[in-house]
């Protein structure tokens, strides 16, 4: 009997060093979670990992293939969409390079359990660290969040991170196709709708470390996106207060 009422998203991209020990791990940690991973063509084989574990997973691992590397965001939004459709409660983004803690997946269900309907595995309220990571990336995600407040006012201090819990409310709220960034800028963009909706947001302190296998997917044209996003961003919901909400279709 499947009793999961959390769907972990994990995007990956030639992550065959790193995705069997991730599911198997996040597999052990609560018989609530399910794994849904969203896969961008992986020349390396990762798919083909991912099917195996299928096969001995009682229907708690699940794929959702793609053709070619289609982006970060896109990547969540397809998830999100396939995780209200099965009526999921708790939805969770999770890098799938050990960056962020499985562990910690528990302490992000907690927060939304008690009150939160947003919790964000933070690096920089107190408790939160970084590890591994060279000082020019610290610099650049530190201030970028510091940049983001500045523009938006969102009371968040890690606006970037990528760990993260929804209520299944919360995405059934946000109108998902009218989201427009891939990489830094979603992370963004989706506290940003999420605070914007009025709905309650925590943060709890994680210790981010750098990956140890594979590749990072970081770019300029990631960071670029995010500078010039946030002012985007914020245009679009003073012109529209209502700009993330999505439209309810009343019949009759």
């Amino acid at each position: 009997m499947n009793i999961s009422d959390c769907l972990i998203i994990i995007p990956t991209y030639n992550e065959k060093e790193n995705v069997q020990k991730m599911i198997e791990t996040v597999l052990s940690i609560s018989e609530r979670f399910d794994i849904l991973i969203v896969e961008d063509g992986s020349p390396d084989g990762t798919a083909d990992i991912v099917k195996e574990m299928m096969t001995k997973s009682s229907n708690r691992v699940h794929i959702l293939e793609r053709k070619g590397k289609l982006g970060l965001g896109t990547a969540y939004i397809a998830g999100f969409k396939w995780a209200l459709e099965r009526h999921y409660e708790f939805i969770f983004e999770m890098d799938c390079d050990f960056s962020h803690n499985p562990f910690d997946l528990l302490r992000l269900l907690k927060a939304c359990e008690e009150g939160a309907d947003l919790s964000v595995g933070s690096r920089y309220v107190k408790g939160g660290k970084v590890e591994n990571w060279p000082d020019d990336r610290v610099f650049i995600s530190k201030y970028a969040s510091v940049y983001v407040r500045i523009i938006t006012f969102m009371p968040i201090r890690d606006t970037t991170g990528g760990f993260v819990c929804y209520k299944r409310k919360v995405l059934d709220t946000i109108a998902l196709d009218k989201l427009g960034f891939m990489g830094y800028a979603f992370q963004i963009e989706m506290k940003y709708a999420t605070w914007r909706l009025g709905f309650k947001i925590k943060e709890i302190p994680i210790t981010f470390k750098d990956r140890e296998l594979g590749n990072s997917k970081m770019s300029k044209g990631i960071i670029k996106e995010a500078v010039t996003g946030v002012i985007v961003m914020r245009l679009n919901s003073l012109a529209r207060p209502n700009f993330y909400r999505k439209e309810v279709v009343r019949i009759g």
